[in-house]
């Protein structure tokens, strides 16, 4: 990298009480290259960098294309980096408390609305994450992945499903939330499996409660992610599943293993071709930086 400066606003997304969430890196669109832009999150100490390019659509349609990135290469959607970079453009088109911010987002070639709201120093954004596909997964796929989990039979609940939202994923659902907060997976099989099967990693659940309230552990050692304090694109696929089961709200506590606690929301509405989701959280942008790249 040469040694230029570049401005990088640091959002923490899919905060829990207003505290906690997932430091994020939002940057403006720049002539880095791809490699330079694996190492930003590394740099920051964030999982994640958004990098956000400006464009409009027409008068007073504004739009932005998002690429995200880890330490290990590009990814094709990233929930919480999409809720932090709505977040980071709510804050620089300013307005009121309560103003609606509407945003025309391209993200993988797939354009959608964003929307946020603002309240005192805190941001919510919302968005529809597209299409989930669902599946049972194979038991070539269950039992390598629960072993290196350390997920048992006893502790397994009913709906494993392998969910796609631009890259697959396991959806891992376990009985209770003291089986979630003790798991300890072996990371380096897990990574294994993950890589051969083209996961791109687990999502572990517990069970929702009566009014959807549940918790859960995103671990993606492939991606370059040991564990995801906020991962919105699995909260909406677990969304997409769970609405086949009649519960359509869900808010998903996540990130407390780590000692960042987070919270998603998610909504489900049904339609002809299967449920739209809704799903997004609270952000607030902790600072700007001006980081030289060495």
């Amino acid at each position: 990298m040469s040694s230029r400066g570049l401005p990088v606003t640091i959002v923490n997304a899919c905060l829990r009480d207003g505290r906690g969430g997932s430091p994020t890196a939002v940057l403006d669109e720049t002539a880095l290259s791809d490699s330079e832009r694996r190492k930003v999150p590394e740099l920051l100490g964030t999982s994640h960098a958004v990098f956000v390019s400006m464009e409009h659509d027409g008068p007073g349609r504004p739009s932005a294309s998002l690429r995200f990135f880890t330490s290990e290469g590009e990814l094709p959607a990233c929930g919480h980096g999409t809720v932090a970079a709505l977040a980071f453009l709510a804050e620089r088109a300013g307005g009121a408390g309560g103003t609606e911010h509407r945003m025309r987002i391209r993200v993988s070639g797939r354009a959608f609305t964003g929307r946020s709201f603002r309240n005192g120093s805190q941001i919510t954004a919302v968005f529809d994450p597209g299409p989930v596909d669902l599946r049972e997964p194979t038991a070539a796929e269950r039992e390598p992945v629960l072993a290196a989990l350390g997920v048992t039979a006893d502790t397994l609940a009913a709906g494993i499903r392998v969910a796609s939202l631009g890259r697959p994923r396991l959806l891992v659902p376990v009985s209770t939330r003291s089986v979630l907060a003790t798991l300890a997976p072996d990371l380096d099989r897990l990574r294994d499996a993950c890589d051969r099967l083209g996961l791109l990693g687990c999502y572990v659940h517990s069970i929702p409660t009566a009014d959807g309230r549940l918790a859960a552990r995103m671990f993606a050692p492939s991606i370059g992610v040991v564990e995801d304090i906020a991962n919105a694109n699995s909260t909406a696929c677990l969304a997409a599943h769970l609405a086949g089961h009649g519960i359509t709200d869900i808010t998903v506590d996540m990130g407390d293993a780590l000692g960042s606690p987070s919270t998603i929301t998610a909504t489900a509405q049904q339609s002809p071709t299967g449920p739209v989701i809704s799903v997004g959280g609270t952000a607030t942008l902790k600072g700007l930086i001006h980081r030289p790249w060495e």
